[in-house]
């Protein structure tokens, strides 16, 4: 098989990449390197080995359309995107142009020159919300939803807030309905948090890896200052491992007859949810150390909780996570010790 993957350099890219260089298929990546990180895993995945590597951007039709005209790929694993919500407020155009148009010209350029080709989407829980609404209950270490008691499942409204959820969802949309309307084969994937190695985080994207980062910095003494949260630290998420994630898009891939046209909630479960403070009881007890934070106020449109019902990938795929959050943390910290 041809698989495509835009953002194949970003953090859940080259995680597939590298899984797909130890296969038969032929694996064709298309990056703009724009993202921190990237130019150090494309420099990783070359010695991994053979690849087709694209620079270009998303944005670009006529780069896509190129793209897709000459490789006419039997999949396309859409990972391309800007990633986060602070950015999408700073700067709403880039975001759009890059979530929702960037998209949109994937899609018309696998219905023009690859129609039998799937796209794999990679959507986000925003597209929820901040779920005000809900019902919480606050404990010591988290908020609870009583109502929920099994995660949120793909029939919670959806309430597009930010430039990042409009954006997201706008393409979320787009998948369903190019097959709906063009019978492409699409898949969308709402993704809570995930995290493992290959992720070079930062403040406002890829909060397990960076408090990994904070913990082992506050062991080794050359954290300067205390780091900072936002809100209290009871927000809840439930977290995926890399190699979970990849599992999930290769399995995907493989069974797109059973999944084409549909939307799942992608996350670790209740089982592997953890708070902002649970989390750091974690590091502390794990690294032996004392973390010591300034709180800031809550971020617009935060989700008190957002823990995935996986109950209906459950039921069209056989996958589930493998890798609970303990082992997974662990697992995080020695990839931050071996890339400080």
């Amino acid at each position: 098989m041809k698989i495509l993957i835009t953002g194949g350099c970003g953090f859940l890219g080259c995680n597939i990449s590298n899984r797909i260089l130890e296969s038969d298929d032929e694996l064709f990546i298309f990056d703009n390197l724009s993202r921190v990180g990237a130019v150090e895993n494309l420099n990783w995945l070359k010695n991994k080995g053979q690849f087709h590597f694209f620079q270009g951007d998303t944005q670009d039709k006529k780069a896509v359309a190129d793209v897709i005209r000459e490789v006419k790929p039997d999949a396309v694993f859409h990972l391309a995107g800007q990633v986060a919500m602070t950015t999408s407020i700073s700067n709403p155009r880039l975001d759009f142009e890059t979530n929702a148009l960037g998209s949109f010209n994937i899609l018309e350029s696998v219905k023009n020159y690859a129609p039998d080709c799937s796209v794999l989407y990679s959507s986000t829980n925003k597209v929820y919300g901040d779920l005000e609404w809900v019902t919480y209950e606050e404990t010591e270490k988290r908020y609870i939803s009583p109502e929920f008691p099994q995660g949120f499942s793909e029939t919670l409204p959806l309430d597009f807030h930010s430039p990042y959820g409009c954006s997201k969802g706008c393409a979320d949309q787009y998948m369903l309905d190019f097959y709906r309307i063009f019978h492409v084969n699409t898949v969308v994937f709402r993704h809570s948090s995930m995290f493992g190695g290959r992720q070079f985080a930062t403040f406002d994207q890829g909060w397990i890896g960076w408090f990994c980062q904070k913990a082992i910095q506050t062991k080794n003494k050359t954290l300067k200052e205390p780091f900072t949260i936002s809100g209290n630290g009871k927000q809840v998420r439930d977290v995926l491992y890399a190699d979970d994630m990849v599992n999930l898009y290769l399995s995907a891939m493989k069974n797109i007859d059973r999944v084409k046209g549909q939307v799942f909630n992608i996350g670790g479960g209740m089982q592997n949810s953890l708070s902002l403070l649970e989390l750091f009881d974690i590091l502390e007890e794990h690294l032996d150390v004392h973390l010591t934070y300034e709180r800031l106020p809550p971020r617009i449109s935060d989700q008190k909780i957002f823990v995935a019902d996986i109950r209906k990938i459950r039921q069209f795929i056989d996958w589930e996570p493998k890798t609970d959050k303990i082992r997974g943390i662990e697992k995080m910290l020695q990839w931050v010790v071996s890339n400080e």
